[in-house]
């Protein structure tokens, strides 16, 4: 498995958020467990402690907890506090620059809607 880096995050940041986009998205959900420190680093070949420091954010944010001896699990409800904490980031953070870019253009919600329409491919 490969995955293209970005040198302006640290790794262990990257990694943070792809498992956060798994629980976002459902591919991991409450009760399942994270793939070992041993396997990420050998899948994306990068060092154990950088997803060992990956896990351990998650772990600090109350998304997943360890099971001494069994390995890392996501905690009920990180799915929850995932979408609120990411939602309030969005607003805080991603929003308004957004939102003036569309000023900028002129583009309303009417027009988004209706040119990108409802996100899916239409057939040829």
């Amino acid at each position: 498995m490969t995955i293209t880096w970005n040198d302006s995050v640290p790794i262990y940041r990257q990694l943070r958020e792809r498992v956060v986009a798994m629980i976002l998205d459902g591919a991991l959900n409450e009760g399942d467990p994270l793939p070992s420190v041993r396997q990420v680093a050998a899948d994306f070949q990068i060092n154990p402690l950088t997803v060992s420091k990956a896990y351990q954010e998650l772990v600090d944010d109350q998304l997943v907890e360890k099971r001494r001896g069994l390995g890392m699990f996501v905690n009920d409800g990180a799915r929850e506090a995932l979408l609120k904490s990411e939602r309030e980031r969005f607003l805080r953070e991603e929003w308004p620059t957004l939102f003036a870019r569309l000023q900028r253009l002129g583009l309303d919600l009417k027009t988004l809607l209706r040119e990108a329409g409802d996100g899916t491919e239409k057939p040829v």
